[in-house]
C-alpha cells in the first residue's frame, strides 16, 4: 500500500487542479452572462441624444437618436452575413446640430454596390460603437477601390472628416430599400465557458477512472 502513496498524492494534485479550472470557468461563465445581459439592456434602452464628448468605454453600445442630414461620399466595408453572403457595410457622414458623425447605414450585396442610395435629411436611431476589427491578418484597406476591411473609427473619421463617433443604425427614417440595417447584438460575442466547464470536469472524471484502473491493475499484479 505504501508504494501507492506517491501516485495517490500526484492523482489528488492533478484532480484538484482540474476541478479548480472547472470552478474558475463556472465563475467566468456567470461573469460573462452578466456582462452580456448588461449589453443587451443597453442596446434595448430608450434612445438618448448623442453625448457631446462620447467616451469609447463609458458610452459603448449606448442607444442614441439624432436628426440630421446624411451627406458626402460613402465608405464601403467588406462584410459577410450568414443569410445574405458577401456584401458591404455603407458608412457615411451625418451632419446633426453642427456636428459631423459617422453612421453605419447597413448592408448591401456586392452586386448592388453601385445602386443609388438616397442621402439627405434623416432620423437615425442606433448604438454607439467603436469596433475592434483589425488584427495581424487583416489586409490593408484598398482606398483606391473604396474597399475597407475593418471599421477603424479614427481612420473612418479622417477619411470622411467627422468626429470619431460611429452610430450603428437600428433604423433610419426614411429608409433606403437598398440598405439592410445590421444592428448590434450580443450574438457575435463568444460565450464558450460551458464548453470549458464540461471539458475540465470531464477530464477530472476521466482522471479519477484512469487512476482507479491503474491502482487496481497495480495491486492485482502485486497480489501473489
Amino acid at each position: 500500500m505504501k508504494k501507492n502513496w506517491p501516485f495517490l498524492l500526484l492523482s489528488l494534485l492533478v484532480l484538484g487542479a482540474l476541478i479548480s479550472l472547472g470552478n474558475w470557468q463556472v465563475a467566468r461563465m456567470a461573469e460573462k452572462s452578466a456582462y452580456l445581459a448588461a449589453i443587451d439592456a443597453r442596446l434595448e434602452a430608450a434612445p438618448v441624444a448623442v453625448p457631446a464628448k462620447p467616451d469609447p468605454v463609458a458610452d459603448q453600445f449606448l442607444t442614441v437618436a439624432a436628426q440630421g442630414v446624411l451627406t458626402g461620399p460613402e465608405v464601403r466595408v467588406l462584410v459577410s452575413t450568414r443569410d445574405q453572403g458577401a456584401g458591404y457595410r455603407i458608412i457615411q457622414a451625418f451632419e446633426t446640430e453642427g456636428r459631423r458623425l459617422l453612421v453605419d447605414r447597413g448592408y448591401i450585396r456586392v452586386a448592388a454596390k453601385d445602386t443609388p442610395r438616397p442621402a439627405g435629411a434623416a432620423t437615425v436611431v442606433g448604438n454607439l460603437h467603436w469596433p475592434d476589427e483589425r488584427d495581424s491578418y487583416t489586409p490593408d484597406n484598398d482606398l483606391a477601390a473604396n474597399i475597407w476591411y475593418a471599421r477603424e473609427v479614427p481612420a473612418l473619421a479622417a477619411a470622411l472628416q467627422t468626429e470619431p463617433v460611429l452610430i450603428i443604425t437600428r433604423r433610419v427614417t426614411p429608409n433606403s430599400p437598398a440598405l439592410k440595417p445590421l444592428p448590434l447584438d450580443t450574438s457575435t460575442i463568444p460565450n464558450n465557458h460551458l464548453e470549458y466547464i464540461i471539458t475540465w470536469y470531464g477530464l477530472a472524471a476521466v482522471w479519477v477512472l484512469m487512476s482507479a484502473y491503474f491502482l487496481k491493475r497495480r495491486n492485482a499484479k502485486a497480489t501473489p
